[in-house]
């Protein structure tokens, strides 16, 4: 072989050899550029999850409130108001199944306007506070009596009707006009004078009433100021 024919083949396998090095070099990356772009369109192939809806319609919370409004009068029973002058209102609620006859009178005399205009005549501390006098005194009334109805308690805000004493009143009629109002639980009068409702709103009223100036030192007189009441209305 000549030297000319050894350098010929030389070069022919240093150029397959710089070829295949080439390849090599260029053909994997290539390949896995490829298989990323392949992964790629896979991917955007793949539909993205997507949320079940759900059958019920989920409503939106919101906060609910009863609307405001005054306390219905309870069934069976007649609601009032005593409203008194530079004092306020005291909200009754009386019975007539337990005093029908008194409750109807107090209810009469109410809406004929008996009551506007006359006075707590009477203030014995920490005890009751007594109106309904035509005369201002203790001593009038519309001409009448009631016969007694005595089943109710005098607990704190007991509304009853005034009376004569045992010695002229046997029978304890009460008053046509005259009522009182406990201050508190009196347990001495249970049994004695007919309760006919309660005060269920507005005590503080009476209890200010309870705690005027009077023309007296042992604690329970005529207020040095008159008490005046406006009206008493029935509202049920």
């Amino acid at each position: 072989m000549t030297n000319k024919t050894l350098y010929m083949l030389i070069a022919a396998i240093v150029i397959l050899a710089v070829g295949f090095f080439v390849f090599r070099m260029y053909s994997v990356p290539e390949k896995v550029e490829l298989a990323s772009e392949d992964n790629a369109r896979q991917e955007q192939k793949t539909p993205e999850p997507t949320p079940v809806a759900s059958s019920t319609p989920v409503q939106p919370q919101t906060p609910t409130s009863s609307p405001a409004g005054t306390k219905p009068c309870p069934a069976k029973k007649v609601c009032a108001e005593i409203l008194v002058k530079n004092f306020g209102t005291m909200k009754l609620e009386l019975d007539p199944e337990s005093a029908p006859k008194t409750v109807a009178n107090f209810v009469k005399l109410a809406n004929q306007g008996f009551y506007n205009g006359l006075t707590f005549h009477r203030v014995a501390k920490d005890f009751v506070i007594q109106g309904g006098d035509p005369k201002g005194d203790g001593s009038g009334g519309p001409g009448y009596t009631i016969p007694a109805e005595i089943k109710l308690l005098h607990k704190k805000g007991a509304i009853a009707m005034a009376r004569t004493g045992d010695q002229v009143n046997p029978k304890r009629e009460s008053s046509g006009s005259q009522f009182y109002i406990a201050l508190n639980d009196l347990t001495q009068l249970d049994g004695q004078y007919t309760v006919f409702g309660y005060v269920t709103g507005g005590m503080e009223v009476a209890e200010k009433i309870g705690q005027v100036d009077i023309d007296s030192p042992y604690g329970d007189g005529a207020p040095k100021e008159k008490v005046i009441i406006e009206s008493i209305k029935i509202l049920k």
